[in-house]
C-alpha cells in the first residue's frame, strides 16, 4: 500500500471500482444464499412430497386420478355435467376450448360430405338397402354446414379433464367407478391419463396449461351445454332446515334474516303444500326464538297454534274478540308524533276505501278531514304532542257522528251507517281487547262474511303493524290467501308498504297465494315479489305456469318441474340461488302441521279416545 501513492490517480480510480465491485459482489452473493433459505407463498402451499405413479399421483397423503373425455353421444343435453358438479367430493374439473377458423372447417365438411355421399351413391348402384348411419352423418354435415356458413355457430376444440383425489387408492378406485358410470350412462366416455398423470394433474391445476392435448370437435350448441356453474347448493352453518335438495339430496339449511330482507313469496295451486311449508317454518322459527304472527282465512294454523300453545284470536262479526283501526302505535324516539298520526291517518283512509267502496276525490277530502276532527275529539291532533303512549283513541261511531254533522257528507255517513249501527256494527266499533302476548299468534277470519274479508285482512294487517313498530323484535309476519287483498288497490299498496319497510323492524313478511296470476298482474303483487330475497315456486297449474315462467325467468325444464312436481316439491329461490327442494318433515312435525282432512279427523278421534280413557 505504500507504492499506491505513487500511482497515477486514473489507476488509483480503477483499483478502488474493482474492490468496491467485489464487496458488492460478495454482498449479493450472501443476500442470494439469505433469500434460499426463507419460506416463500409456494413452499407453504406445496405438499411436502410427490410421488408420480402410472395410474395416480400422491400428494402428501392425497392420492389423485386424472380423467380426460374421449367421445360423445350425437345429442347433449342442457345440464347433463350437472350430476358431476354436484357429486358430494373433492375434485378439480379445466376445460379448454380453442376456436377453430370456420373457413377449413367448411372446406373440410364439404370434403366429408362428398366422401360420404360418394360411398353412398355406390353402394346404391352395387344394388344394396340404405345404410341409416350413412343418412344419418350426410344430414348432420350438411345442417352443420348450413348453420356455419349462416354464422348461427362456429367450431371448437374441446378438451374436458376431471381430476379427482382420495385418502386410499380403494377409495379412490370407487369414486373413478362412480364417475364412469355416471357419465357413461350419458354415453360420455372418459379414460384415465395412465402413464401421463403428473400432466393431467398439472392440467387441472389453475395455470391454464394443456399438457395432455386430448380434444374433440364440437359446435357452439352442444359446446353450451358444457356450461358447468348450477345453483347446487343452498346449506349455510345457520338458519332452519326448508327441506332436501332434488339434485343432490344435501340439506337445504337457510337463515332468512341474514339476507338483504327476509321477505318470502309462496306460489301454489291448492293442494300444492303452501301451507304445510309455511307452517312447518313457522314450527322450526319458533324453536329458534322468532315470533310469529299469521292472517289465517281459511282456519289451517288453529291446530299448530293449539300444539305450541300460542294465542289463537278469531275476527268475526260476533266474536269477542275488537281491533279499533283508531288505535295509536307507541311512539320510538326516532319518531315524531305528528308523522305517526299522519300515517295512521292514512292507512284508516285506504281502510275507509275498501268499506265504502268508490270514493271521489272529494269523498276522499271529506274523510280526511273528518278523520282528523275524530282524533281531535281525544285531543291527538298533528300540533299536540301527546306524552301518553296510549292515548284513548276514538272509534269508528265518533267517526259517524263527525260525518253526520259535516257538511256535504250525508252520504259517506250513510254508507258507514251500516258499520256503526247497521248489520256491520260492533266489529269496527269498540275499543282493541286482542293482546300480542304468545310467541306464536294466529288471526283468523274464516266466520268472516266474504264481502268483509279484505275489511278483516286489511284491519288487522294494520293492528299488527303497529305493534311491530312499537318494539323491535325478531319476527315472522305470515300472511296466508294473499290475493284477497291485492284485489283492492289500498290493501296491495299496504302490503307493499310493509314489504318494503320490514326489515328496519328485524322482521320478514311471508305471502302465501295459489291464485298466481291475480297477484302478480295486479299493480302491487309484482313489486312485492322482487321486494323478497326468498321465493317459493311449489306444484304450479297449466293455466299458470306460463305467468310463474315468466316472472322468474325459469327455463323450460324448470317450468315442466313445477307442473310434474309432486306435492310438497318445487324450486327454492335464495338470492341469486335456486334449487330444486322436496319438503320433509318428521313424523312429529307432520302431526303438528298437516292439513289434509283425513289425518285431521284421525288425530281428533285420536285425542277423543285419549280423553275418554
Amino acid at each position: 500500500m505504500a507504492l499506491d501513492k505513487f500511482l497515477p490517480k486514473s489507476e488509483k480510480k480503477e483499483k478502488m471500482i474493482k474492490e468496491r465491485r467485489k464487496e458488492v459482489a460478495k454482498i449479493l452473493e450472501a443476500e442470494k444464499i439469505y433469500t434460499k433459505g426463507l419460506a416463500q407463498i409456494k413452499d407453504i402451499v406445496s405438499p411436502s412430497a410427490l410421488q408420480v405413479n402410472s395410474s395416480y399421483v400422491r400428494i402428501g397423503d392425497r392420492f389423485a386420478r386424472t380423467f380426460f373425455a374421449v367421445a360423445y353421444p350425437r345429442y347433449l343435453q342442457t345440464g347433463w355435467f350437472t350430476p358431476i358438479i354436484n357429486l358430494d367430493k373433492t375434485f378439480d374439473i379445466s376445460m379448454f376450448i380453442y376456436p377453430i377458423d370456420t373457413g377449413i372447417i367448411l372446406r373440410a365438411l364439404r370434403k366429408t360430405a362428398t366422401q360420404v355421399q360418394s360411398r353412398m351413391d355406390l353402394e346404391s348402384e352395387a344394388g344394396k338397402i340404405r345404410d341409416p348411419v350413412l343418412e344419418t352423418s350426410i344430414n348432420d354435415i350438411e345442417d352443420l354446414r348450413d348453420r356455419l356458413q349462416q354464422g348461427l355457430e362456429r367450431f371448437f376444440k374441446y378438451g374436458l379433464y376431471i381430476t379427482i383425489y382420495g385418502s386410499s387408492e380403494k377409495e379412490l378406485d370407487d369414486l373413478s367407478s362412480s364417475l364412469e358410470s355416471i357419465l357413461e350412462a350419458k354415453l360420455i366416455y372418459l379414460k384415465p391419463a395412465v402413464f401421463r398423470m403428473e400432466q393431467g394433474y398439472s392440467s387441472t391445476l389453475p395455470l391454464a396449461n394443456d399438457e395432455i392435448d386430448v380434444s374433440t370437435n364440437l359446435n357452439s350448441s352442444p359446446l353450451s351445454t358444457t356450461f358447468p356453474f348450477v345453483s347446487s347448493s343452498l346449506s349455510s352453518n345457520e338458519g332452519i332446515l326448508y327441506g332436501i335438495n332434488r339434485h343432490n339430496n344435501s340439506l337445504i339449511l337457510f337463515d332468512r334474516f341474514k339476507m338483504e330482507n327476509a321477505n318470502m313469496v309462496i306460489f301454489a295451486k291448492s293442494g300444492g303444500g303452501k301451507s304445510y311449508f309455511a307452517k312447518l317454518e313457522i314450527l322450526r322459527s319458533l324453536m329458534l326464538g322468532a315470533e310469529v304472527i299469521v292472517i289465517d282465512p281459511e282456519n289451517e294454523y288453529k291446530h299448530l297454534c293449539d300444539a305450541v300453545g300460542g294465542t289463537f284470536v278469531e275476527i268475526s262479526l260476533t266474536s269477542p274478540n275488537h281491533v279499533n283501526p283508531f288505535d295509536l302505535p307507541a311512539i320510538n324516539e326516532d319518531e315524531e308524533p305528528a308523522e305517526v298520526l299522519r300515517n295512521n291517518i292514512a292507512n284508516i283512509l285506504g281502510l275507509l276505501h275498501i268499506m265504502l267502496g268508490n270514493i271521489t276525490p272529494e269523498e276522499d277530502s271529506i274523510l280526511d278531514r273528518a278523520i282528523k276532527e275524530t282524533y281531535a275529539i281525544k285531543d291527538i291532533t298533528q300540533d299536540a304532542v301527546w306524552k301518553d303512549k296510549s292515548p284513548d283513541p276514538p272509534t269508528m261511531g265518533n267517526l259517524y257522528d263527525v260525518l253526520c254533522n259535516m257538511e256535504g257528507a250525508g252520504d259517506l255517513a250513510t254508507r258507514l251507517e251500516k258499520y256503526t249501527h247497521g248489520t256491520f256494527a260492533g266489529f269496527l266499533n269498540k275499543p282493541t281487547n286482542v293482546k300480542l302476548n304468545s310467541q306464536l299468534v294466529v288471526f283468523n277470519t274464516r266466520d268472516m262474511e266474504e264481502v268483509l274479508r279484505p275489511v278483516a285482512m286489511y284491519l288487522v294487517l294494520q293492528y299488527i303493524w303497529n305493534q311491530i313498530r312499537s318494539e323491535l323484535k325478531k319476527r315472522l309476519l305470515v300472511v296466508d290467501e294473499a290475493w284477497v287483498m291485492m284485489q283492492h288497490e289500498d290493501a296491495g299498496a299496504f302490503m307493499f308498504q310493509i314489504a318494503k319497510r320490514c326489515r328496519k323492524y328485524y322482521t320478514g313478511l311471508t305471502t302465501i297465494t295459489q291464485d298466481v296470476t291475480d297477484f302478480i298482474t295486479s299493480r302491487y303483487g309484482k313489486p312485492i315479489v322482487t321486494n323478497s330475497s326468498i321465493q317459493m315456486l311449489l306444484k304450479q297449474s297449466p293455466a299458470s305456469a306460463d305467468v310463474v315462467a315468466e316472472t322468474f325467468y325459469l327455463t323450460e325444464q324448470e317450468k315442466f318441474l313445477l307442473l310434474e312436481s309432486n306435492v310438497g316439491e318445487g324450486i327454492f329461490f335464495a338470492g341469486l340461488k335456486h334449487a330444486a327442494i322436496k319438503i320433509i318433515a318428521s313424523y312429529t312435525e307432520d302431526q303438528i302441521i298437516t292439513s289434509n282432512p283425513q289425518q285431521l279427523i284421525e288425530i281428533e278421534k285420536a285425542k277423543k279416545e285419549l280423553i275418554g280413557k
